[in-house]
């Protein structure tokens, strides 16, 4: 509930568009914000109880509120924008500056230079861009190059000078990438119809220049110069070449602007791809830190503005995987079907791989941040009620009813922690019974936590479906601990994660996270609780046969596999070889043991 200053600020506030902004008692700007309705929206924070803690506490630190009134709701997405950016409030999602991305420069010359610059001048010149990376701008550049002959240098070439031969041709025009203009051997109408293709090609657009080259190849060959009809071709074919590669849905799919949007607990990646002809001239991932647990909806809307911003698109066309109030005068598409979905699902691919990126990244450079993302998406895809810092995961071993065991491993802030896993033998359960078993691990498991007043997990697996989840719920009944530690049994075939008293199975998404992690618990239970006994039932089979011999016990037995290393070599050893490890008396019990063995 807001304080007695705070309800009288609200209470002046106007039905209006615009940007409201939040203070705290020094001063301090701590959230800015849009609405279509300013009275409404801010009321909205103090009518209710909001259930993201970070909110909560914004709403008791609010001293002061500040409001701008602006025309349209357009007005409003724009202002909260720079805003942000420029005051980096503590409670709005991080948003990064572009000042270092670079442009492809069409110089205001009377002989236009083309070159790549991250330098904006305001001199008439004209800038394609920004490009969001420098390699991009290389190969176009390239293309730009290896089509048209350009000037590189920086000769002031007023016609004056040019009449007056101030200047000569240089290496670029013997090597042929330079006309001559300097010279006055390229005309100027020329090279500008060359500035306009170029213009063209950096917009996506090669009809133009792909309609020109194929006339001028007829006119060659038809007037018999074959060899530079040639070379005409083979500029043909270097732009038809980059053409296939950049055209990646149908051509007429033109001036769009493309925007999706993954996210998690903590950041949102939302993805843009630029469609000029068919052809992607720009894709760019922008992360976004989530400060007050932000919807979808509106990272997406509020990373759109930015990106528009920052790449200066003026298109009034946007595919979007949901709808987003951005205005009136853009229209939006949300594609079901056909090119127009198979380009947004591409958009869609370049989030979710920048994702996998920067979790690759994070790992090695900022694990922390990377484990505290992990268990905040656990925690949430498992609707637990804290984060699953500890988790032990339970599996029964018996295979063709021998040997009963089971394994307990356990996980700390998602990593195995070896130190910690613990091996069990059946005691109580005659026969393989895997619910009775498990019903019995458990409760001797968290008895001795109990007892020796260790830490209790945040979480339990039960490798297995309904039934050996039940059993375990008995134990943490008679323990007094159900409701305290959350649990879940996992089914081996579907990877069905079942509930306490929830009949319908929870199935995570198949590549998610938790799923893995979940996975790897699993299967290291299992490998664990193999491992354990396959090496109870190999003690088993060697005591069975060793420690029947009278006089021969454990210490005994040792020492022979340790030299032997199997009852097959004791077997076949001679009197004076068994001797030498264990003694003449115990050798001859054994020698005479296994050449009855051999007459039987």
């Amino acid at each position: 509930m807001a304080n007695a200053s705070v309800t009288l600020q609200i209470s002046t506030l106007p039905d209006s568009p615009g940007v409201y902004q939040y203070y705290d008692k020094d001063g301090k700007l701590l959230y800015v914000g849009k609405a279509k309705n300013l009275k409404k929206r801010v009321a909205s924070y103090f009518n209710k109880t909001q259930e993201n803690g970070k909110t909560r506490i914004l709403v008791k630190k609010i001293a002061t509120i500040k409001h701008i009134v602006v025309k349209t709701e357009t007005d409003a997405l724009l202002l909260e924008n720079n805003l942000i950016k420029k005051y980096q409030p503590r409670y709005n999602v991080l948003l990064k500056d572009d000042k270092t991305y670079p442009w492809i420069c069409i110089k205001n010359e009377r002989f236009p230079r083309v070159f790549p610059t991250r330098r904006m001048i305001k001199d008439g010149s004209e800038y394609y861009g920004p490009y969001t990376s420098m390699k991009t701008v290389h190969t176009l550049l390239d293309l730009i190059k290896g089509l048209y002959p350009l000037r590189t240098c920086n000769y002031d070439l007023s016609e004056e000078k040019i009449r007056a031969e101030k200047y000569k041709v240089c290496l670029e025009f013997h090597l042929g990438n330079c006309a001559g203009p300097c010279e006055g051997l390229y005309s100027e109408k020329e090279y500008h119809d060359n500035i306009e293709a170029i213009r063209n090609i950096v917009k996506g657009n090669f009809k133009d220049s792909l309609h020109k080259f194929k006339s001028q190849m007829k006119d060659l060959a038809t007037d018999l110069k074959f060899e530079q009809a040639q070379r005409v071709k083979e500029k043909i074919d270097i732009l038809e070449n980059y053409q296939s590669k950049s055209t990646v849905v149908n051509p007429k799919i033109n001036n769009v602007d493309v925007f999706s949007i993954i996210s998690d607990e903590s950041y949102g990646y939302v993805n843009f791809l630029q469609l000029s002809h068919g052809a992607i001239i720009r894709s760019h991932t922008l992360e976004i830190k989530k400060k007050l647990d932000e919807t979808d909806e509106e990272l997406l809307q509020l990373a759109i503005v930015e990106i528009r911003q920052r790449f200066n698109s003026l298109t009034n066309e946007i595919y979007l995987p949901f709808e987003v109030e951005l205005g009136e005068n853009i229209k939006i598409h949300v594609p079901k079907l056909g090119d127009k979905k198979a380009i947004l699902d591409l958009s869609e691919r370049n989030a979710k791989y920048f994702r996998m990126d920067r979790f690759k990244q994070s790992k090695i450079v900022d694990p922390d941040r990377h484990e505290k993302r992990i268990m905040a998406q656990m925690k949430k895809d498992l609707r637990l009620s804290e984060e699953p810092r500890h988790i032990e995961c339970f599996d029964n071993s018996n295979i063709q009813g021998t040997n009963p065991v089971a394994a307990c491993v356990v996980f700390k802030n998602g990593k195995p922690s070896k130190k910690d896993y613990r091996k069990f033998n059946i005691k109580t359960v005659v026969g393989p019974d895997d619910f009775a078993s498990m019903e019995e691990v458990v409760y001797r498991r968290y008895k001795r936590l109990l007892e020796e007043e260790q830490p209790l997990p945040q979480l339990i697996i039960i490798d297995g479906g309904k039934g050996q989840l039940s059993s375990s719920l008995k134990s943490l009944d008679k323990l007094g601990l159900r409701g305290k530690i959350a649990i879940i049994g996992i089914a081996k075939r579907l990877e069905e994660l079942f509930y306490p008293d929830d009949p319908i199975p929870l199935y995570l998404d198949k590549k998610s996270e938790t799923l893995k992690i979940i996975q790897q618990l699993r299967n290291e239970a299992h490998r664990f609780g193999i491992t354990f006994h396959r090496s109870k039932r190999s003690k088993q089979a060697l005591n069975t046969e060793l420690e029947t011999i009278p006089g021969i016990g454990e210490k005994t037995v040792v020492e022979l596999l340790k030299k032997f290393k199997s009852i097959k070599r004791i077997a076949s050893a001679s009197f004076e070889e068994l001797s030498k490890v264990v003694g003449a008396s115990r050798a001859k019990k054994l020698f005479e043991h296994f050449q009855n063995v051999k007459k039987e």
